[in-house]
């Protein structure tokens, strides 16, 4: 093994790495769920789109639909069998109407699935195979990575950091690099530009975080400001620690939850 395949399988065990991290940061969530026996004000949105992108970036990592990439569909194999436990105890927990509507969401995302599965294997080879599974696997991964944009909003908005904490920051910023060099290095287009974009959003979040941590009087946000950030910090996965219980926002004075 030369230099560059050395540099190319570091970066992807990297990536592994810090990918998991990511993945099992999402334990403290569901523990509370499961003792609560109620998913409180979370959206379970976030954990089945994150099933679709690692069901789809897992395929495209198979050797027969493009080369060199089989970390790529180690580590999204293994998210894929975690975010699928996360969704089924969402289901189980959650309201009727919440419930409702994530089975729904679940069944889309498995069809989805299935459609790039056997369009790939049955209509499409080679390179064409490649170009429509690495679309379909990089419009997925930029729409995942594009979650924590509401908790830069609220970072913005509320002068503070409570809804964005460091670690989730540093660690999308050192996922998105490390996928994203391994991209370059194995000249992959669609690896490289989805975890670009999530390399480029870790940095804003970074920058964001250093300018608004030291803020001795971070502005209260609102009883809906409160509600947003909740589903956002569901969205971004925020809880590397063991997080507070949620509560139901109160009504505003305007009427509005």
């Amino acid at each position: 093994m030369d230099a560059h395949h050395a540099l190319h399988f570091a970066f992807g065990i990297f990536g592994n790495a810090t990918a998991l991290l990511l993945l099992l940061a999402r334990l403290n969530t569901f523990k509370r769920i499961v003792r609560s026996k109620s998913t409180e004000q979370l959206s379970g949105v976030p954990y089945v789109m994150t099933l679709l992108n690692c069901l789809l970036s897992a395929w495209y990592g198979l050797p027969f639909v493009s080369e060199h990439n089989i970390l790529v569909s180690t580590i999204n194999g293994t998210g894929a069998g975690i975010e699928i436990i996360y969704v089924l105890i969402f289901i189980f927990y959650a309201g009727n109407e919440e419930k409702t509507r994530i089975l729904e969401l679940f069944t889309f995302v498995l069809s989805v699935f299935v459609f790039v599965v056997f369009g790939s294997l049955c209509a499409l080879n080679g390179h064409g195979r490649k170009v429509f599974c690495g679309l379909a696997a990089t419009i997925f991964s930029i729409i995942m990575y594009g979650w924590p944009l509401s908790n830069m909003r609220m970072v913005i908005k509320t002068k503070s950091v409570e809804f964005m904490p460091f670690f989730l920051s540093l660690f999308v910023f050192l996922c998105g690099t490390s996928w994203f060099v391994f991209g370059l290095l194995g000249k992959d287009p669609f690896v490289a530009v989805s975890s670009g974009f999530g390399c480029m959003l870790g940095m804003i979040q970074l920058i964001l975080y250093a300018i608004y941590c030291n803020k001795s009087e971070p502005k209260k946000p609102t009883a809906t400001a409160t509600a947003t950030a909740t589903v956002a910090a569901a969205a971004a996965d925020v809880e590397l620690g063991e997080a507070p219980a949620l509560e139901k926002p109160s009504k505003s004075p305007n009427g509005n939850a």
